[in-house]
């Protein structure tokens, strides 16, 4: 076809026809017309020979084209079919393979795969054959791209074994950035000479070399008591793997000392840039410092991470930062014409203790405080009885909804209560709508925690929130003498969340609740407050009477899952359990009224209770830990804490 278009018989045609016209043309002009008409028939003639000539061997050569171009396409499509790197497969309605080209044969192995089940050679296909979906398959060592065109039945297998290969080799060797920090350096080496001092530091950095040493990591100094990391993604899953051991070999070092030092690392590895990434590395150094150290904090793509913290948080001896965080909530107050202050949902009497001790510190400095009350459980009732009928403090007492109405004024200031949860809050929309927060809470810092706070003031080696109210409260100079009312309700928070100073009571909690007692706290208004009703001790004794002992020493109460019951009794059942002789942990699971799936756990420090709590959505102490749990029955959150126990 392209000859004959590349011939020349158009230039040459033209020229005849021109010569033709030039000789026609004289003999019409010396009036010769008998041999001019004779001649145009003879051109004529030729004219129409050529043109029949012309389509004629057009009509043959296209022909010939036609036909190769036809076996060229029915080979090309042969060779698609059966030679064309990209696999195909065709099934039926069954599901029984009828077809397949070479490549699928080969990804499959060397047996018949025709007249076989796809579901049966390649079950992973069940997840996403949708028309359109695509997804990629590992078979034999190999990974493929799946096509899937459900109206044909037709599968496209691509490989893209070398596209894993390589997102894989950037994945393992994206850097990862993180900060170490040596927990209670200096109250360690208190009162030591030079040489024990440095014998004590490098002893340690000496065991965190080796250990950088061991999986390849870059550890530089930064300062006495802090050390920067750098790492690749696929010696940070190895870490993770192995719990960060240099957290156990650390503390097993310095464990018979009078201050033990601990580590706490905060780490990075989301794909962001490098100054981005130092940032949150220091972060979650922040967080793991303010969980109370002894621990990792690994900073993922969608969620941090926590390792270790099998140890209490120790008792800082300085009351520097006290004293600093006093005078910072005294200048945010005084600078406010209202302060709501706001304990978590299902308050127990830590929160609403607390929630008084800050109502009288908003006084002292001349604002007007207001306590929002959530639900009323029997646990603090007889606490709220006693300030409805009190002179002053019944005023501060309102509702969520008079709060969010307040709100709406200026110049406030939102301080919440042993809590730093956005989700346990009595009044979530509080925080979108107050600028200013202030958070003062007790437990051990969580993932979740509230967004763009003036102020943080979490201790986790405090016994209660009240306790840190009571010393915020010793640092107002010129504080008048306190109400005896609001003295007992921040004993009666000390109290309760020391198991009558029974469990984690350090030597300021003492000290918290002697300034108390000068300040008129009444020990038999605490009793009172916290007498038990005996309905309530009958349902709880039914509720420990279904327990089973793990291991000879982790106990484990499963309440009927047609009965509800309040948080707090979940809560005592606990701590009863835990009184019992080779008993280090208990645990308690039971259906709240609200429906929720609420599990209350306990220990003497043996076993983190926390960490199990935040496999599970919850979080706390140590030793005293909590989580619920929505869409759930007793009977799934029970196997879901055995599964985690197990481990």
């Amino acid at each position: 076809m392209r000859k004959l278009l590349n011939t020349g018989w158009l230039f040459y045609g033209t020229v005849y026809f021109l010569l033709f016209f030039a000789f026609f043309s004289a003999l019409i002009f010396l009036e010769q017309f008998l041999i001019a008409t004779g001649l145009l028939f003879v051109f004529l003639a030729l004219l129409f020979y050529a043109i029949y000539y012309f389509e004629a061997g057009q009509t043959k050569e296209l022909n010939r084209y036609r036909s190769t171009l036809k076996f060229r396409v029915k080979s090309a499509g042969n060779f698609m079919l059966t030679g064309f790197p990209v696999g195909a497969l065709l099934y039926d309605r069954a599901g029984v393979i009828e077809w397949h080209n070479y490549l699928v044969k080969k990804m499959l192995g060397d047996g018949k795969v025709t007249g076989k089940i796809i579901w049966e050679l390649l079950p992973e296909l069940k997840n996403f054959l949708t028309e359109g979906a695509s997804d990629r398959l590992k078979v034999a060592e190999r990974f493929y791209r799946v096509y899937h065109h459900a109206s044909e039945r037709l599968l496209y297998f691509l490989d893209e074994t070398r596209e894993e290969e390589l997102e894989r080799e950037v994945e393992n060797n994206r850097l990862v950035l993180g900060f170490i920090n040596l927990d209670n350096l200096d109250e360690a080496e208190h009162g030591l000479s030079d040489h024990e001092e440095g014998r004590i530091a490098t002893k340690i950095y000496n065991a965190i070399l080796d250990w950088g040493a061991t999986y390849k990591m870059s550890i530089k100094k930064l300062d006495a008591d802090r050390l920067l990391l750098l790492t690749k993604n696929e010696v940070l899953k190895k870490l993770i793997a192995t719990k960060f051991d240099i957290l156990d070999r650390v503390r097993e070092m310095t464990k018979k000392s009078k201050v033990p030092i601990t580590l706490s690392i905060g780490i990075s590895s989301k794909k962001v840039g490098v100054c981005a990434k130092l940032e949150q590395a220091q972060s979650a150094l922040d967080i793991a410092m303010a969980r109370g150290g002894d621990q990792a904090a690994v900073h993922q793509e969608d969620k941090v991470i926590f390792l270790g913290g099998k140890t209490n948080a120790v008792e800082k001896r300085t009351r520097v930062r006290a004293r600093m965080v006093s005078a910072a909530i005294s200048n945010l107050v005084q600078e406010s014409t209202w302060v709501l202050i706001m304990g978590h949902v299902h308050t127990d009497m830590d929160a609403l203790g607390a929630a008084v001790g800050m109502c009288k510190f908003v006084k002292e400095n001349g604002a007007r405080p207001y306590i929002v009350v959530g639900d009323i459980n029997p646990s603090i009732e007889r606490m709220v009885a006693l300030l409805e009928g009190h002179e002053h403090l019944s005023e501060s007492l309102i509702s969520a909804e008079e709060a969010q109405d307040l709100a709406s004024e200026e110049g406030g200031l939102l301080i919440l209560v042993d809590t730093h949860r956005p989700g346990l809050v009595v009044a979530p929309r509080l925080l979108k709508q107050i600028n200013r927060v202030v958070v003062i809470d007790h437990h051990r810092r969580g993932e979740a925690f509230v967004q763009n706070a003036v102020l943080v003031y979490m201790e986790p080696y405090a016994s209660s929130t009240c306790e840190l109210v009571a010393e915020l409260l010793q640092y107002q100079e010129g504080i008048s003498e306190m109400d005896a009312l609001e003295a007992t309700a921040l004993l009666a928070g000390i109290v309760v969340d020391t198991h009558n100073f029974s469990a984690r009571a350090g030597s300021r909690t003492f000290e918290a609740a002697s300034f108390l007692r000068r300040q008129g706290a009444d020990l038999t208004m605490v009793q009172m407050l916290l007498k038990e009703d005996l309905a309530q001790y009958l349902k709880r004794a039914q509720l420990i009477k279904n327990t089973t002992i793990i291991n000879e020493q982790i106990a484990v109460a499963v309440a009927n899952n047609q009965e509800s019951y309040d948080q707090v009794l979940i809560a005592q059942a606990a701590d009863t359990l835990l009184q019992m002789q080779g008993i280090v942990a208990s645990f308690v699971i039971a259906v709240r009224g609200d429906g929720k799936i609420a599990i209350s756990a306990r220990s003497y420090g043996e076993i983190n209770v926390q960490l199990i709590m935040e496999r599970l959505g919850g979080g706390g102490h140590l030793t005293n830990a909590a989580c619920q749990l929505k869409n759930s029955t007793v009977h799934e959150v029970h196997e879901k804490l055995l599964a985690i126990l197990n481990e």
